[in-house]
């Protein structure tokens, strides 16, 4: 960061080493990349820097070589499958819980990989797809699943164990809008792009007050690189650019991303024209900062049912660096993400044109008098950001909060664990959800199984190993896994194959759906889409881990963890939630600039009455045309007791 600003008479903060040297009010700035914010090792949550083991290293040489298991895909099938049933939060979290948390996980986390036309690493082994799997749905015409393995931190892997590199800084501080970068913020920021910060001006660059495209400044080729996938990659221009990287995955994550791009310019105006263009935007940023780490802590956190220690002030002693563990296993609740997005909103915003632009996409859209519904199937939404402005801000963000999330269980949607960012190679929009879904695709990409892998190529330790990490006592059974009465398939059933169980499709039907109130739902009952927070299946997922893994000892930690029942109250079960919590008070205890240690706040709302105190309700009904009394008080969580 460039300069020095100083709206005050004190004395400027001396920095640590490599941290920016800029004070607001006499206060120290955060430096962009996480450096300096711990003063004795000013490397600590710093961008690039590998992450921090809980655990050790679990690799089969010792050194970097993967440790064999199951063939991941074949264990998704069987654990991951959710043929295509719904099942909602127990706990009525919004949309909110996931789109936030990857709101979160986009400013804290992102491991290096090989970039574009970098040889990926030789160790590298792509996920073996069986077309003859007898639980196998989908067809793949590329014959695996590509798998690339994360890159080695340097001086890593050869003599010693292996690790990872995250390359954002780990502190939650708002990079995901501004970024780790000088040069990608000055290129967010209105004014030149000639690598001199200073003269830029307060404002981040929006178009019709949506995150700019690449071709916002004439020149796409001269852009911060985006992630490009699935339908935006023909026409890579229109990726809308952010402060990371990852901005376009899914519509309701660039929604949000411009969301506080919006927050931040709101702030701006708000301040007097007596402060420098610079002050400004240091201003407004630190304010949307603690926006985001005050959400986080206060909304967020609680309705996923984490609850930390009381808050004892900065200890200067905590590493808030992500942990590998944390990044790899613990943060990944792909359950929970919706096959679909619904957004109901008034048909007057829209002219006929646009319903139908919007329809031929393969959305379904109803009008029903005055009112529209949008329903929009995740693989449209995927790397689509174009949608964002065409469903509008308002009504897309209202949308997330209006119904429940999935729940956090080990099944994950066929849009995640099959489709992942593919583009359907048939017209009819029909089978772009549910189960006609595979009549779409011609290619697998599987999270669920990709998951699975990613913790064997990080080295991390085994279920219960993991869970000995984090002061848990073993599981010895597979019952005691789940918390199921048995771990052995039904003798009695003739629709499950006794000489081979595990192969038997039928092990995966749905014998019991209720609601959150504990109500019997007929499989044949439209309520069963909406309204299912507990499933009952043929077989327990404790008899099917049996016959995958054998022995609870060689359980992949990934798939141990999204096997457990829920601990009373919490989204989680008793190994994530551990995981979440250590790393989540390391996060907030760690960081010198968290909000509650952070006097330059105070000195900014008394000065021009800007109070970070909010939550994300109020954000939505400050940048957008939905009023704060048509969301609910905490979107976080839906408003009506059912999950529909």
């Amino acid at each position: 960061m460039v300069g020095t600003v100083i709206l005050s008479n004190s004395s400027r903060t001396q920095a640590a080493s490599s941290a920016t040297e800029a004070t607001v009010l006499g206060v120290e700035v955060e430096s962009l990349d996480g450096s300096g914010n711990n003063a004795a090792n000013p490397n600590w949550g710093k961008a690039g820097t590998p992450y921090d083991r809980v655990a050790p290293a679990r690799y089969a040489d010792g050194k970097s070589q993967q440790v064999a298991g199951p063939n991941s895909r074949f264990i998704s099938n069987r654990i991951s499958n959710d043929v295509a049933q719904n099942i909602f939060s127990e706990h009525r979290v919004s949309q909110w819980g996931f789109t936030w948390g990857q709101f979160i996980d986009h400013t804290i986390g992102l491991r290096q990989a090989p970039g574009v036309g970098d040889s990926p690493d030789p160790s590298s082994r792509n996920i073996v797809f069986n077309a003859n799997d007898p639980l196998e749905s989908f067809r793949n015409d590329f014959g695996s699943i590509a798998f690339t393995r994360s890159t080695a931190a340097p001086g890593t892997g050869v003599n010693n164990a292996r690790e990872q590199v995250n390359t954002v800084g780990s502190y939650i501080d708002a990079s995901a809008v501004y970024s780790d970068s000088p040069a990608r913020l000055e290129w967010l920021r209105e004014g030149p792009v000639d690598g001199n910060l200073a003269n830029n001006g307060p404002h981040l660059l929006l178009q019709n007050g949506y995150l700019p495209r690449r071709d916002a400044r004439a020149n796409p080729a001269a852009a911060p690189p985006m992630d490009v996938d699935g339908r935006l990659r023909a026409n890579p221009n229109s990726a809308r650019v952010a402060g990371d990287v990852r901005a376009n995955e899914n519509i309701d994550l660039t929604a949000t991303q411009s969301l506080f791009a919006r927050e931040h310019n709101r702030i701006v105006d708000r301040l007097p024209n007596s402060l420098s263009n610079q002050e400004k935007f240091e201003i407004a940023r630190r304010i949307v900062i603690a926006e985001q780490q005050f959400i986080t802590y206060n909304e967020f956190l609680p309705a996923m049912g984490v609850s930390l220690a009381p808050y004892q002030g900065y200890k200067s002693n905590v590493n808030a660096n992500l942990t590998n563990e944390f990044a790899t296993v613990g943060y990944r609740a792909h359950s929970q993400i919706h096959g679909e997005i619904e957004v109901e909103t008034e048909v007057a915003r829209y002219t006929t044109a646009q319903l139908d632009a919007i329809r031929a996409q393969g959305i379904e859209v109803t009008v029903d008098g005055a009112d529209v519904s949008f329903v929009i199937p995740l693989g449209v939404a995927f790397f689509n950001p174009d949608l964002v402005p065409g469903l509008q801000l308002g009504p897309l963000l209202q949308g997330i909060g209006s119904e429940s999330e999935y729940r956090n269980d080990e099944m994950i949607d066929n849009q995640l664990r099959s489709t992942l960012f593919q583009v359907p190679v048939s017209g009819n929009p029909e089978c772009l959800d549910g189960p006609t879904l595979p009549e779409c695709f011609r290619g697998v990409v599987d999270l669920g199984a990709i998951d699975i892998e990613r913790g064997r190529d990080h080295g991390i330790p085994s279920y219960n190993a993991l869970r000995a990490a984090y002061g848990l006592p073993p599981k010895n059974n597979f019952r005691d896994i789940t918390g199921e009465n048995t771990d052995n398939f039904p003798i009695l059933d003739r629709l499950v194959d006794r000489r081979d169980p595990i192969n038997d499709p039928n092990i995966l039907d749905f014998v019991r759906l209720t609601d959150i109130n504990g109500n019997v739902i007929p499989a044949n009952d439209p309520r069963a889409e909406t309204d299912v927070t507990q499933a009952v299946r043929r077989t327990t997922t404790a008899a099917r881990l049996r016959a995958i893994y054998g022995s609870t000892n060689n359980v992949d930690a990934f798939v141990g963890m999204i096997a457990e029942p829920h601990v009373n109250n919490s989204e989680f079960g008793e190994l994530q939630l551990a995981i979440w919590k250590k790393q989540f008070e390391a996060l907030r205890d760690g960081d010198r600039f968290f909000y509650q240690n952070d006097g330059a706040l105070g000195l900014i709302n008394f000065f021009f009455g800007i109070d970070f105190h909010t939550n994300l309700g109020d954000v939505i009904a400050r940048n957008t045309d939905i009023p704060r009394d048509e969301l609910s008080d905490n979107v976080f969580i839906t408003a009506t007791p059912d999950a529909g």
